[in-house]
């Protein structure tokens, strides 16, 4: 019986969670609440935002002259936002149970699981380095790699190159949904609980499955605000990435169950 017992207590953490329905309009709900997670424990979320945007701006600046680099710039901090955010998910986890802030405990939140969160930073960044050269490649299909930054931007508002344009957004669209789809909760769910990669995707896949429509709008919502935030030259990052960072705590706590 002990030895049962010893069996359950191990496998237990390692049952996929149930995933729940929710509204269309939730992911709106979600940003109210990062928001105000965001006002309450600020100095975190700037600190993070920051970085990611000195981060954003050292991209813009390699991309300048080498311009089949820019995807990476585009995309890239998409597919792996959700690493760097783990520390200001514990943030909103202290939040939510009412705990006193620990700095600490935010900086070195990924020591709950490490090795989850391990893979699962090395499966972004395989990501991130497959998206890279899939992009370089079709861009290499249509410019020159010693084109500018600034030049490309006067070319790709000529209407000459719709095809180049159609191909490249649909690679793009086609990356990004794959990866979002596999972690738009995971990140939460290993520092919440002690999951191994696999469940993580695989619950966050049936969270996009089951709510597939306020799922696409919370996308939707991730890439315009991070559109702005790169418009600002990565100004706007400084606020919109620790909003949205907690926002997606609060999107995992309503789309898993607990």
């Amino acid at each position: 019986m002990a030895q049962s017992i010893a069996t359950g207590e191990l496998s237990r953490p390692y049952e996929a969670p149930s995933v729940r329905q929710v509204a269309l309009s939730s992911p709106f709900v979600w940003l109210q609440r990062g928001a105000r997670d965001l006002m309450r424990a600020p100095r975190p979320g700037l600190v993070v935002g920051a970085v990611v945007a000195v981060g954003g701006l050292l991209l813009a600046a390699a991309t300048w002259k080498a311009v089949y680099l820019a995807p990476a710039l585009l995309g890239g901090f998409l597919l792996v936002a959700p690493l760097f955010a783990i520390g200001l998910y514990e943030v909103s986890r202290q939040l939510e149970r009412g705990e006193p802030r620990r700095p600490a405990g935010a900086w070195s939140a990924w020591r709950v699981n490490p090795g989850s969160i391990a893979m699962f930073g090395l499966m972004l960044a395989l990501a991130y380095l497959f998206w890279e050269r899939l992009a370089a490649i079709v861009f290499a299909l249509s410019y020159d790699s010693q084109l500018q930054l600034s030049r490309l931007a006067v070319e790709l508002m000529s209407g000459r190159h719709v095809v180049f344009l159609s191909s490249f957004l649909a690679v793009g669209a086609t990356v990004a949904a794959v990866v979002y789809s596999l972690s738009v909760v995971s990140a939460p769910l290993l520092l919440d609980r002690p999951v191994d990669v696999i469940t993580a995707t695989l619950t966050s896949l049936r969270c996009c499955a089951r709510n597939p429509g306020p799922m696409a709008l919370w996308a939707a919502l991730i890439a315009a605000l991070m559109a702005f935030g790169f418009a600002t030259l990565m100004v706007g990052l400084v606020v919109v990435f620790p909003w949205l960072a907690h926002a997606s705590w609060h999107a995992y706590r309503d789309l898993v169950d607990a």
